[in-house]
């Protein structure tokens, strides 16, 4: 019998913990990521970043440094001119999910690997093959090698403003949700399912859902920052979105192109949808359970405590299978109407004890 085995693209280097910013130089230079001389490209934003680089640069000496103005793809194309002109070993994004997404596109641009350095857990692109940044037209996702090390500071990331962490806390438990969504296109319309992909975002998702620790506990932190690595590596195996994004995540873009100057984090839209979406394919305990995990670190779990009126949330979710063509979910699969959808709304704030 032949033995059939496949290569999953992951990082060579996964390090969390406490400090382990201070041993950025060794353990790239360690794992031959970058020499010893430290001949890295790094990209900070114009706030933490820079306080980080003056507590790194004594031991990277050999470093250079890239002012990043923002999360567009001008700014992605300017990062990746700017390191044109020198030559490096590596690209560090250090900073949030802006930073890392505008490091991904500028270093996959010049040829080079990127190393993850991230400072807060706001969402699962940490560790993704997509950059997300801003154009003309909108928003776009544009496809980019995973990073070759991804290396999280639990000290920096209790740091940094909670309400980053609850961002992530959403982003990650939204994964049960599309794991469900995904199975569903596969019942129905014979969509293909990697059951390994599958499997790792269903369990990184289960993992946050089921820890008793709360946002400023490290055992939190670690499964915490644990599952978003392993969400962003379960898209990489099955090369596309589909393990972490269904009707959750369509909610989410709805809200941001419904409402963009009002619209909330990332991860408290997911979480909220993610929860509604339970509800709808009629796990209802669940869908219960998840939104008073949500409510114990503080999400929303009802579209007012993030300033949307009921009919608001309603013209969202009728909104919400427009911004994912072609993927299938329990949205598309039931196809409410508008009053069918207030009736639901109306369930689901119940049963969870509006």
């Amino acid at each position: 019998m032949p033995v059939l085995t496949r290569l999953i693209p992951s990082p060579v280097v996964v390090d969390i913990r406490p400090g382990a910013l201070n041993d950025l130089a060794g353990v790239l230079a360690d794992q031959r990521i970058c020499s010893s001389t430290g001949k890295l490209a790094i990209a900070i934003s114009g706030g933490s970043g820079a306080v980080l680089r003056g507590r790194l640069a004594p031991s990277l000496p050999g470093a250079e440094w890239f002012e990043v103005g923002g999360g567009t793809l001008d700014d992605a194309i300017k990062l990746a001119d700017a390191m044109k002109k020198g030559r490096y070993d590596a690209v560090v994004g250090l900073g949030g999910g802006k930073i890392i997404d505008c490091a991904k596109f500028a270093a996959a641009r010049v040829g080079l690997p990127l190393v993850a350095v991230a400072t807060n857990l706001s969402h699962d692109g940490l560790c993704s093959p997509v950059a997300t940044l801003d154009n003309d037209a909108g928003r776009g996702s544009y496809g980019v090698p995973n990073p070759i090390a991804v290396v999280i500071d639990l000290d920096v990331i209790r740091e940094a403003p909670v309400r980053f962490v609850r961002s992530g806390i959403g982003d990650a438990l939204s994964n049960i949700s599309a794991v469900r969504d995904w199975e569903l296109a596969a019942r129905e319309r014979g969509e293909d399912i990697d059951g390994l992909a599958a499997a790792m975002a269903r369990q990184a998702g289960e993992a946050v859902l089921r820890h008793p620790g709360g946002v400023g506990d490290d055992s939190f932190l670690q499964v915490l920052a644990e599952g978003l690595v392993l969400t962003g590596i379960a898209m990489s195996v099955s090369g596309d979105s589909r393990p972490a994004s269904g009707a959750c995540h369509e909610i989410n873009h709805a809200f941001d192109l419904l409402f963009p100057k009002r619209a909330a984090s990332h991860g408290e839209q997911c979480g909220l949808g993610a929860a509604f979406a339970m509800h709808l394919r009629g796990a209802r305990e669940e869908s219960a359970f998840m939104a008073e995990v949500l409510r114990r670190h503080g999400l929303p779990v009802l579209p007012e405590e993030i300033g949307f009126t009921v009919d608001e949330f309603v013209q969202v979710v009728e909104y919400a299978p427009q911004t994912r063509p072609g993927r299938y979910t329990i949205l598309e699969h039931l196809n409410l109407n508008t009053d069918q959808i207030k009736d639901a709304y109306a369930d689901y704030a119940k049963a969870i004890g509006s």
